[in-house]
């Protein structure tokens, strides 16, 4: 049997089985590799040779967390958070929810809904690009949000899934921040490496169609799915119910306040974060921009004193551990990669794939998008998903006959199906973080089935239709 297949079963297996993702894949490569006849010595050179690929994405993940950490720290996510909750709160209170409703009032707590719908999402998204702090803000944001919704009579499935929709889409689509780590350094990157030349090609013409089968299961959610009130209690959350304690012990409440300076800081090495990865790609040379960005916006931090200089390492570690697991996972990816390359059984599995659907590309089309999603599923992470399966895809692809264009497209959105709806993945267990604080919401039937059925469904519908047409 192909040692590449069993590898790459072996590795899924496991994953589903809950081994650590790291270790699975350490096994898999191991495996795989003493199958092919390489040996336990030379299998454990190659991988620890393919290693060295995933440094400089993991570093720029590392860097970015500790840039996403110091902009938490100088209070500017909390900012937001506490504006929001006004704005919301205020309107909330004024469309009188307790009791029976006027047309007015019923019109007011719409427009409030879909403001604090149109406020999270906004959120979500810059997270990956302009203020580039992942999922670090929703802790910082959904929880004061609770209430809000709970007046609303809102169901946090949907707020769920207007999360998950921002965290994954804008990485899918926009080559900026966490999407040029996706698109450009890991879809494209390894594209090349598998040896599919891809100069020229703008990568969002590949994935705007599954883009748009993402916007279709947000616009289900919102406007069809979870119309129907939800009903929540009004339970105390752990850390108001400690704000509140230290602030009576301390007979005040002015220890919260925010630094104007800080903030002003925070913004400045945003935007310089942003204009540096901007410029970069403009010039289409081979620095990394989100790693110059993230520097220069740590830079700003530290020599601006908004980071001190004896708390900039704790900083730095907090920053560090919150992205420490993807960039582990995306460097053993590369290889596990590294290995299933030198196996040789590649071109193997490839020719009896072509041969199995027959010349047919819309079976293998499917196919493909639907080993992503089993992948990516039990993996948990997208960008540790595609070093694994493009090795397979990329000549699988072209002996099929799809397009350039095509293939691009079919592996971006193979590898982005099942983030959405993994038990496992950032972008469900973030969501789950902030929307669970008060203990009412389930993260297996509240977040993770939610975001399968309305993300991973039609983004299959989407990739396919694109694997047709482009």
């Amino acid at each position: 049997m192909n040692s590449v297949l069993i590898a790459v079963m072996l590795v899924l297996l496991l994953a589903v089985l809950r081994v650590h993702v790291v270790l699975a894949l350490l096994i898999g490569a191991v495996v795989g590799g003493v199958i092919s006849g390489l040996g336990f010595t030379d299998t454990m050179v190659t991988f620890q040779e393919g290693l060295g690929g995933g440094a400089t994405i993991a570093l720029s993940y590392a860097l970015l967390g500790a840039f996403a950490m110091a902009v938490a720290s100088a209070g500017l996510p909390k900012l937001l958070a506490d504006w929001m909750v006004r704005r919301i709160a205020g309107g909330s209170t004024a469309a009188g929810l307790d009791g029976e409703l006027t047309r007015a009032q019923k019109r007011a707590a719409t427009v409030t809904e879909y403001g604090l719908i149109a406020g999270i999402l906004a959120m979500a998204v810059m997270s990956q690009n302009l203020i580039p702090v992942h999922i670090a803000f929703i802790p910082l944001l959904i929880p004061p949000l609770l209430r809000v919704m709970n007046t609303l009579r809102m169901d946090r499935r949907l707020v769920a899934c207007v999360l998950t929709f921002g965290l994954v889409t804008t990485y899918m689509f926009l080559p900026i921040g966490f999407g040029r780590i996706y698109l450009e350094s890991i879809l494209m990157g390894n594209i090349n490496a598998a040896g599919l030349d891809t100069t020229g090609i703008n990568v969002m013409s590949a994935m705007w169609i599954p883009a748009l089968g993402m916007v279709a299961g947000l616009l289900t959610a919102v406007f069809v799915s979870y119309r129907r009130p939800r009903i929540y209690e009004d339970i105390p959350i752990a850390d108001e119910v400690r704000d509140s304690s230290s602030r009576n012990s301390a007979g005040g409440s002015g220890s919260g306040e925010i630094s104007r300076y800080k903030i002003i800081v925070s913004v400045i090495a945003i935007l310089a974060c942003f204009i540096i990865q901007l410029v970069i790609n403009a010039m289409e040379v081979d620095a990394d921009s989100l790693l110059t960005g993230a520097l220069v916006g740590l830079a700003i931090f530290m020599a601006s004193g908004a980071v001190k200089w004896n708390e900039a390492d704790d900083v730095f570690t907090a920053g560090m551990r919150m992205m420490a697991l993807i960039g582990f996972i995306m460097i053993t990816a590369q290889g596990f990669a590294a290995v299933m390359t030198e196996t040789g059984d590649i071109p193997a599995l490839v020719e009896s794939a072509a041969n199995l659907f027959g010349g047919n590309r819309p079976a293998a089309a499917l196919a493909i998008l639907v080993v992503g999603l089993v992948v990516t599923m039990g993996i948990g992470s997208s960008f540790s998903t595609l070093p694994i399966i493009t090795a397979i895809y990329v000549p699988l692809c072209m002996s099929m006959g799809f397009s350039p264009l095509a293939t691009i497209s079919i592996i971006g959105t193979a590898g982005a199906l099942g983030d959405a709806g993994s038990p496992a993945s950032d972008s469900t267990l973030g969501p789950t973080s902030g929307l669970n604080a008060d203990g009412q919401h389930d993260h297996i039937r509240d977040t993770v089935i939610p975001t399968f059925i309305h993300y991973n469904l039609p983004l299959l519908a989407a990739g396919w239709i694109a694997a047709m047409v482009l």
